[in-house]
C-alpha cells in the first residue's frame, strides 16, 4: 500500500514538471497594460507596475507578445516590455530567447482564452465579434456607430421637418384667420360707415 502512494506521488510530480518548465520568470520594464489578447487594441485587464515580477506562460512565434500571469490574473504583454534573466543578465523577451528560457511558443484563440479567464468581464459578451480579431471588432463598431449617427440624423431631420410642417400649417392658419378678420372688419366697416345716400354703400 505504501509503495502505491509513493508511485502515485511520483507520477503526480512528473505531471507537474512540464507545467513548471513551461513558465519563465520575467520582469516588467514599465507600467504596462496587461491585455485580453496580443494587441494594443484588445481590452486592458490590469496594469503591471514597472519592475513587477510576472510568470511568462508562453509567447507567439509570429509577433512578440507573451501570455503572462500577474497576481493570479492572466493576460498578454508585448515582449518589448518584459525582460527575463538569461546568462546572468536581463534580456528583453524575444523569439531568439524562447528556447533558452524554456518559454513555449503558443497560439492565441479568443474563444478558449476568454472562456478560461474572462467570463466575468464586461467585454466577454462581445466575444463573437472579438474572435474575428480586434481590427474586425473596431471596424464593426465604427460601422455600427456610423449607422446609429445616420439614424439619429435622419430622425432629427424628420422631427425638424415635422415641426417645420406644423409651423407652416400654423402660419397658413394664422394668415387665413387674419384675412378672415380683415374681411369681417371690412364688412363691419361697410355696415357702420354707410350713410343714407352714400353711393359707395349701394349694393
Amino acid at each position: 500500500m505504501k509503495n502505491l502512494f509513493v508511485k502515485i506521488a511520483a507520477v503526480g510530480l512528473l505531471m507537474l514538471v512540464p507545467a513548471i518548465a513551461q513558465a519563465a520568470e520575467g520582469y516588467s520594464t514599465a507600467n504596462v497594460n496587461m491585455r485580453a489578447g496580443p494587441s494594443t487594441r484588445y481590452p486592458a485587464v490590469a496594469v503591471i507596475p514597472a519592475g513587477s515580477s510576472v510568470e511568462i506562460r508562453g509567447c507567439l512565434s509570429d509577433v512578440n507578445w507573451c501570455d503572462v500571469e500577474f497576481y493570479g490574473g492572466r493576460g498578454w504583454v508585448s515582449g518589448q516590455y518584459v525582460q527575463a534573466l538569461y546568462q546572468q543578465r536581463r534580456v528583453y523577451v524575444g523569439p531568439q530567447y524562447y528556447r533558452p528560457l524554456d518559454i513555449p511558443m503558443i497560439r492565441f484563440s479568443v474563444d478558449n482564452y476568454w472562456d478560461r479567464y474572462y467570463r466575468n468581464r464586461d467585454f466577454y459578451r462581445d466575444r463573437d465579434r472579438w474572435s474575428r480579431g480586434p481590427d474586425y471588432y473596431y471596424r464593426d463598431r465604427d460601422n455600427r456607430d456610423r449607422d446609429r449617427n445616420n439614424r439619429d440624423r435622419d430622425r432629427d431631420w424628420r422631427d425638424r421637418d415635422g415641426r417645420g410642417q406644423d409651423r407652416d400649417r400654423d402660419r397658413n392658419r394664422d394668415w387665413r384667420d387674419d384675412n378672415r378678420r380683415d374681411d369681417r372688419r371690412d364688412n363691419d366697416r361697410r355696415v357702420f360707415d354707410c350713410r343714407p345716400g352714400d353711393p359707395s354703400c349701394d349694393p
